[in-house]
């Protein structure tokens, strides 16, 4: 009678613990059956950022965001929107950091100038530092310091 009890219980506990993991599990959305269709929904996905990973496209990231998007860039598709339409929208919609090559603009010109200004601020402070310190002469000494100089060095000339 113990024994059938504990089966019972836990068969209940390994279901209780199981049944909400299996309800988060997502299944895979099903990719379009044409795969022409699905080869440029990859083409333009590779154009666009991941706004959760932000380092990668959302063609390879697995955010249920990029799932969405690349959905979202499959309907657009098949509705007859070009390439260009789709980023189009997408910028507006998310902004140019969706993008990986912002367009030229004076609003994205620290996206394409930063990293230049950046190093050409990191090489001055570093050849500042480096000219400064090739220039510095030390102090001369007091006559205190090279009485103990004189001291300590003659001492060390002893054994």
């Amino acid at each position: 009678m113990a024994e059938r009890f504990m089966e019972r219980f836990l068969s209940v506990l390994l279901l209780w613990v199981c049944v909400p993991v299996l309800a988060l599990a997502q299944t895979a959305l099903p990719n379009s059956a044409d795969p022409a269709l699905e080869a440029r929904v990859m083409v333009i996905a590779e154009e666009l950022r991941c706004l959760v990973c932000q380092n990668e496209t959302i063609a390879a990231s697995h955010a249920e965001l990029a799932v969405d998007l690349r959905q979202q860039i499959r309907s657009q598709l098949q509705q007859g929107r070009t390439a260009q339409e789709i980023l189009d929208f997408m910028s507006q919609r998310y902004g140019d950091f969706v993008l990986y090559r912002p367009p030229w603009q004076s609003r994205t010109l620290l996206l394409w100038l930063g990293p230049f200004l950046l190093l050409a601020w990191a090489v001055w402070v570093v050849t500042r530092r480096l000219g400064a310190r090739g220039r510095s002469t030390p102090a001369p000494l007091s006559p205190q310091e090279a009485a103990r100089a004189a001291q300590l060095l003659s001492d060390r000339g002893q054994p």
